[in-house]
Order: structure tokens, then C-alpha cells, then sequence
């Protein structure tokens, strides 16, 4: 039975990682990456499945494939530009789970006669898309999986953004992975809430010095967010840090709104405060919350244009509660833990809730919207 599929269809998300030397795009990575060492490595690090390029362009071939089979256990995609049955037939001979079709390549007709020869051979087919045509003609075939590359394979240019628009159309139903252009956690984190099941990761990882724990690096939780920030100053030395989110209070009742959402790298997500209603912002996310008795609501919302990923839970308003802890670690779906965080305690509030993000503001403060810049720095320390 195929397990490609089912290896990336869990709760939160997967990542499939990828093995090769060289990209037409980028040139040589890893000239020396041997499969059958990386292999194990990168599935003890966390990958739910693995891609080996078989392609000489990208310096592989059916041995690497071979070599990462024997050893490992995890399902492996093989991944090059693949046109006829025979091609499926020789990956299935040599280890492969699944197997990469391009729809940029193949018309429709070719591309379900593919289809059905992979189900034949026991393979899933993982139906690469990288337009709305293509996305359109992936589920008119059934495709499932389904790939959204955000790079464009005759230019090599990556467009992220369309590529999230696509995933956040594609069907419920069907497994979606986000192939191409994740270098950070936040990245990974946008992908997954713009719908995606799984992250397939390659570039960042075999130019790593360490691909295993730069892989453990993307899949690890919680996300870090530093919120209350209104100086440019202070959102360099949270993204230098690491932090993964940039909090920015558009609320006009706060001595720490800030005068705009401020420049973030893309490798950072930006996050718009507001409270009562939304609105239109530059931010990649908007954190809402409702307004009670001339304050914000306890708890709030995480929204991606429009639709809630994720909720805020927080202490109430300029009180504490024991019982805090307890109640976000009850809580089902992505939780965003706010509430009194800091250097000192965000540790344990982690290692109790395990949350999905965690959230600090005031607490890592000289003045209202001014940052320690040690406080940051020591805040994201403990909570990555």
C-alpha cells in the first residue's frame, strides 16, 4: 500500500526533506551528500518522508534512491521528470514510495494514465502544480497528494505569495505540500496556516553545515512572537534573535501602538493587533480581540485573511489566574500562549501548555513600547 500519502496527512505539520547535490537554480549544494547517510539523519531529525532526486541535472540517480532505501524505512519520494510507465516501474524497483509528476510537463491525458500506472505499481503520485491552471487541472484529476512548487521551473523565480494563495484554494480533501522557498520557521508556519499539510524542504537544508538540525530547526514548536514593537530598532534585534513573529498594536487605547506595521524580513511573519473589529493591514496575520468594558477581550483570534488558524489565550485584564496554564493546555487546535510571559517563565509555561506560538509584550519592556533589547534577546533564547 502507498505511504507517502498517509506518512503526511497527520494532525500539525509534516515535512518531507529533500536530498540533493546540485539545483539548476542554485547551483551546487552538497556535492558530497551521501543518501544513505543522510537518510536516517534526517527522519531521526523529524521528517515524515524523504525526496531523492534521481536526476543527473540535480547530480543524482537511481543509486542515491537505492542507498537511501536501504537505510531507511521512511517513505521516499522520487523526485526528477518523469514521462513514461517505465519510469515508475524502475523507481518502484529501486525503494521509491511515491513518485513526482509535473503537470507543467504532461497534458492531462498523459498525466492520468501516470496516475493510474503509479497505483498500479503500488506508488502515490504527487502531482506537482504551480499555477491556478495547473492547481485547477491537479484537482479535476484527483490528484492526492498534491504539490504547490513556489518556484516557477522555466525561471526559477520563487513567488511565495502565489504560491500560498494556491494552497490556501486548494481542497480541503486532498493532502498539500508546499514544495520550494521555505528557509525559516516562520515560512513553514505560513504555509501551514495558509493550508498546507506538509513542508517539502531541500535548498536550505543541504546548504546547512548540519541539514539534520537545521530540519529540526524548521519543525520545531513553539513559534516565537515579540509583540508591543514600535521602533524599527527593536524589530531588528527581535528578528536577529530569532524571533519568528513581529507583533505590531494598531489599537489606539495603548501607549505601545505602533505607527505602522514596520519592515519585517521575509524569513519573519508581521502580526497586526487590533481589537473590536478587523481591518485591512500590510501584516502577514492580524491577532483580534474583542472589546469588554472599554478593554480588550481576555482571549483572541489569529487571523490569515479573514479566517481564524489559531487562537490567543491570555491572563484577564490586569489580573492573574492560577489556573491559566491549565486551561491552554486543555484547549484543542493552535494555541497561541500569551499572558505574562517572559525570560524567567516561559520555559515552564511551555514545557506545561505546548503551545503553538508563544506571545510577549509588556514584560520585555524598559517603558511602554520600548524594548529591553537583553530581555529579547534572552526571552527568545528560552522559549526556542
Amino acid at each position: 500500500m502507498p505511504r507517502f500519502r498517509d506518512a503526511l496527512a497527520g494532525s500539525g505539520l509534516a515535512a518531507v526533506a529533500e536530498i540533493k547535490r546540485r539545483s539548476p537554480s542554485a547551483g551546487e549544494l552538497r556535492p558530497d551528500a551521501d543518501p544513505a547517510t543522510l537518510a536516517p539523519q534526517l527522519v531521526a531529525a523529524g521528517a515524515a518522508a524523504l525526496s531523492v532526486l534521481v536526476d543527473e541535472r540535480f547530480g543524482g540517480s537511481l543509486d542515491d534512491l537505492r542507498a537511501a532505501r536501504a537505510a531507511t524505512d521512511a517513505p521516499l519520494l522520487g523526485k526528477g521528470f518523469f514521462r513514461e510507465e517505465d519510469d515508475l516501474r524502475r523507481l518502484q524497483e529501486a525503494g521509491a514510495d511515491a513518485a513526482l509528476l509535473l503537470l507543467r510537463d504532461l497534458d492531462d491525458a498523459r498525466a492520468s494514465e501516470l496516475m493510474r500506472a503509479a497505483a498500479g505499481l503500488g506508488l502515490d503520485a504527487l502531482v506537482e502544480a504551480h499555477d491556478a491552471d495547473e492547481l485547477e487541472r491537479a484537482v479535476r484529476l484527483g490528484a492526492d497528494p498534491i504539490g504547490i512548487n513556489a518556484r516557477d521551473l522555466s525561471t526559477f523565480r520563487v513567488d511565495r505569495r502565489a504560491q500560498l494563495d494556491l494552497v490556501a484554494h486548494a481542497p480541503c480533501d486532498r493532502v498539500v505540500v508546499a514544495e520550494s522557498g521555505v528557509h525559516s520557521r516562520a515560512q513553514g508556519a505560513a504555509a501551514e496556516l495558509a493550508g498546507a499539510d506538509a513542508i517539502l524542504v531541500g535548498t536550505s537544508l543541504m546548504r546547512s553545515p548540519d541539514p539534520a538540525a537545521k530540519l529540526a530547526e524548521l519543525a520545531s514548536r513553539p513559534l516565537v512572537k515579540v509583540c508591543g514593537l514600535t521602533r524599527q530598532e527593536d524589530v531588528d534585534v527581535a528578528v536577529e534573535a530569532g524571533a519568528d513573529l513581529a507583533g505590531f498594536v494598531l489599537a489606539r487605547e495603548t501607549p505601545r501602538r505602533a505607527p505602522r506595521v514596520l519592515d519585517v524580513p521575509e524569513t519573519v511573519l508581521s502580526v497586526a493587533v487590533l481589537v473590536g473589529e478587523a481591518e485591512e493591514t500590510e501584516a502577514d496575520l492580524v491577532q483580534l480581540y474583542g472589546r469588554e468594558n472599554g478593554h480588550r477581550s481576555r482571549d483572541g483570534v489569529l487571523l490569515r485573511h479573514g479566517r481564524r488558524v489559531a487562537q490567543v489565550l491570555d491572563l484577564p485584564w490586569q489580573r492573574d489566574d492560577p489556573s491559566h496554564l491549565e486551561r491552554a493546555a486543555a484547549a484543542e487546535g493552535r494555541v497561541m500562549l500569551a499572558g505574562g510571559l517572559g525570560p524567567e517563565n516561559v520555559a515552564a509555561a511551555i514545557a506545561a501548555v505546548r503551545p503553538w506560538a508563544v506571545d510577549a509584550s509588556s514584560s520585555l519592556e524598559v517603558a511602554p513600547g520600548i524594548k529591553d533589547h537583553a530581555r529579547v534577546r534572552a526571552f527568545v533564547a528560552a522559549a526556542r
